[in-house]
């Protein structure tokens, strides 16, 4: 039954990789070679969950002054606009926000963020929530994994360490896994991917692989044996696969993303992240976090900014930046522009 399941996974991949909705015109990595951002610009860093969209964004909105993006990785460090700080590059959410508490709107505007508002930001962060996303578990087709894992063995996997095989897996009906070890990935200490997912599972356990990987990337050759799991955007996955938008190391390569407590995460037909999969506690919002004293200033900034992220900015009302959404897997969001803060 287990090869089964994975057989319509591996199936409806297949099938549908070809049908590619691509967004108008290709997302630039960064700002051009060659092009410094100007003063004024509004430059954003942090989740690399969230880069590529931002890229074609960068490309697609046509205010004034432009929007910029840097990606998670790269070289490093970074000049982001002219006039900055020199920075190293912020590699994830927690990094990105890091970013935008230590230096000024002359180096960082918003800092994109794939985790919740934490009980600890200080008051002066304010996320704007742009997108629905949800995070499940991926592992490589025809591997040792189940099609399906409960919360609990999720958190047995991850956190506990109290299932270490594939044969402790007792609660899948149909499913009798080798007495192999599981090998528990984890993106690295500053993605939001990983502080949501361990959020929901539990704190990371020792039986987790102490070398971490980069956030939705199944290039990665040490994600690419029949034993390996890891958390992965829903979103992300689909915006590769049938967005057409995997390119270098941004692909799943062998990974596909699986249930969690029987819920599928992707509708096989349409491409998009399931409801019951993003109304459940694995469904997460993707945000934006500005400093709440450049969204209050009254300036020009401040109108950049608004004009960009608020309710009625370009990001939740423009046709083109909720195709450029759907494009890249994410799903829109009834409190899209509404600030989050302490």
């Amino acid at each position: 039954m287990r090869k089964t399941a994975l057989a319509k996974i591996v199936s409806a991949t297949a099938l549908t990789a070809a049908a590619v909705t691509l967004a108008a015109g290709p997302a630039l990595a960064d700002p051009p070679v060659g092009t410094t951002p100007a003063a004024t610009s509004i430059v954003g860093v942090g989740s690399d969950t969230i880069q590529a969209v931002f890229n074609q964004f960068s490309t697609d909105y046509t205010g004034t002054p432009k929007l910029y993006s840097w990606d998670a990785t790269g070289t490093s460090p970074i000049i982001t606009k002219t006039g900055a700080t020199s920075i190293a590059r912020p590699n994830g959410s927690g990094a990105g926000v890091s970013a935008l508490e230590s230096t000024t709107r002359t180096t960082v505007d918003f800092a994109r963020v794939s985790s919740a508002l934490p009980a600890t930001a200080p008051t002066n962060d304010w996320y704007i929530p742009f997108a629905k996303d949800a995070v499940s578990w991926a592992a490589q087709t025809g591997g040792n994994a189940p099609a399906n894992l409960t919360t609990a063995d999720l958190t047995k996997i991850f956190s506990t360490c109290t299932i270490t095989k594939w044969n402790q897996i007792t609660d899948i009906p149909g499913y009798t896994g080798p007495a192999t070890t599981i090998k528990a990935y984890l993106p690295q200490t500053s993605s939001g991917t990983r502080s949501f997912f361990l959020g929901q599972v539990g704190p990371a356990g020792a039986c987790v692989q102490t070398t971490t990987v980069e956030e939705n990337e199944g290039s990665n050759p040490l994600l690419q044996t029949a034993d390996s799991i890891v958390p992965y955007s829903v979103a992300h996955f689909i915006g590769q696969v049938y967005g057409g938008h995997g390119s270098g190391t941004d692909v799943p390569g062998p990974l596909t993303v699986r249930q969690i407590n029987g819920i599928t995460p992707i509708d096989p037909s349409t491409h998009v992240i399931t409801t019951p999969f993003s109304t459940s506690v694995f469904g997460r919002n993707v945000s934006d976090v500005v400093r709440g004293t450049d969204w209050n200033a009254g300036d020009a900034h401040a109108t950049a900014l608004k004009a960009i992220f608020s309710t009625t900015g370009w990001i939740c009302t423009n046709a083109t930046a909720q195709a450029d959404l759907a494009s890249y897997g994410f799903l829109h969001l009834a409190t899209c522009g509404i600030p989050q803060h302490h």
